[in-house]
């Protein structure tokens, strides 16, 4: 899912967590995966930023030689305003659009 598409609320939401993991039965296991789903999109989001940031970037040695880019505060601002990683991991999960799986891993050695 684009991150950039995505319907999410800006602010924290409050959730029921009971209702929230029903898919898994697990509270933790749900808050295990919206996490790792959330590590993913937070690591794709930097990733983009610092493609279209790169194209700004000057080989000066002297640090009062920078100059601000009104291109280049657009682009931050941007990705300011969009929600945050784990709202955004959070309403794919709700949304039934994330989809994982559990490993067939016998859990009585541990």
């Amino acid at each position: 899912m684009d991150y950039k598409k995505s319907n999410a609320p800006l602010n924290t939401v409050t959730r029921d967590m009971i209702e929230l993991s029903e898919d898994t039965g697990n509270v933790y296991e749900t808050v295990c995966i919206i996490a790792k789903r959330a590590n993913q999109i937070a690591a794709q989001m930097k990733e983009d930023l610092d493609k279209k940031l790169q194209e700004f970037t000057t080989i000066n040695d002297n640090l009062e030689e920078i100059n601000e880019n009104r291109e280049q505060i657009e682009i931050s601002r941007f990705y300011e305003r969009l929600p945050k990683p784990t709202l955004i991991a959070t309403q794919e999960y709700v949304d039934h659009k994330l989809f994982f799986r559990k490993s067939n891993k016998d859990r009585s050695n541990l």
